[in-house]
């Protein structure tokens, strides 16, 4: 453990360089969250002592001790007198926090991660699209219609372009279901959801295909028909949690195990 986290050590074990705006103790924290996330700092690990992450790191104490208090706030660490500060299971982890969510993104390809925010999904989205389909103002259906608009418009073109109108017409239907809950779960998940599309989309095996099976949710909730509208969206989440495997597998190194 000594060698990865002596990686970190800044020049000369000097204070850790501002970027930005980013204070020392964000960039500490980025640290070691992407050294638990990755695994260098691995589940059930003891850290060393204060005084040693402190010289290891090039920080004070004080943002030391901040960041800590962080990390435990997250889940990701519980400190005890005498036993040390430990790394908790990722089970105890706030994904959601910003910090832990881009870590993730970047540094990991657990299947698990996305399968639990297609599982979400597919718990979430039928009912939202069944209760747009319900509820929707004229106003959140030209919204829903602009977003597939967009998606047509951007095609296999442009990929980034694909993902964010994919996004935005997700985004769109849960803000019509008049759902605040649903509201604040797509807010909260905004950026994984993005990241989880980005990597759908790269697999999908015809635009053409994903673009009839939006136009299915997009019609059934504009003849307000909550029943075809969950329905349909049921069927979108199958094909992207197909796609998921595909696109995971894909990246998977040769040599590791399926």
């Amino acid at each position: 453990m000594s060698t990865r986290l002596g990686s970190l050590r800044t020049t000369r074990g000097g204070a850790a360089p501002e970027q930005g705006k980013r204070t020392v103790r964000e960039e500490l924290l980025k640290k070691l969250i992407g050294q638990i996330v990755s695994g260098a700092l691995a589940e059930g690990s003891i850290l060393p002592n204060e005084a040693e992450l402190s010289e290891l790191y090039g920080v004070s104490r004080t943002s030391l001790r901040e960041a800590m208090q962080y990390l435990s706030a997250l889940g990701m660490v519980r400190s005890r007198t005498r036993a040390g500060t430990t790394v908790l299971p990722r089970e105890n982890w706030n994904y959601l926090d910003p910090l832990v969510l881009d870590a993730t993104l970047a540094l990991s390809n657990d299947r698990s991660f996305y399968d639990s925010l297609l599982d979400a999904r597919q718990v979430l989205e039928p009912a939202a699209a069944a209760q747009a389909a319900a509820n929707a103002t004229a106003k959140q259906l030209a919204q829903i219609a602009e977003a597939f608009e967009d998606m047509v418009a951007a095609n296999a073109r442009d990929n980034e372009a694909w993902s964010q109108a994919d996004l935005e017409f997700h985004t769109a239907i849960i803000n019509a279901s008049g759902n605040w809950v649903f509201r604040q779960f797509a807010t909260a998940i905004r950026a994984a959801l993005l990241a989880s599309f980005r990597l759908t989309n790269r697999a999908s095996q015809s635009h053409e295909y994903a673009i009839a099976r939006h136009q299915d949710v997009l019609d059934a909730i504009r003849m307000r028909r909550p029943d075809a509208a969950r329905f349909a969206m049921e069927q979108l989440i199958g094909t992207a949690r197909m796609e998921l495997s595909d696109a995971l597998r894909a990246a998977k190194p040769k040599d590791e195990p399926e």
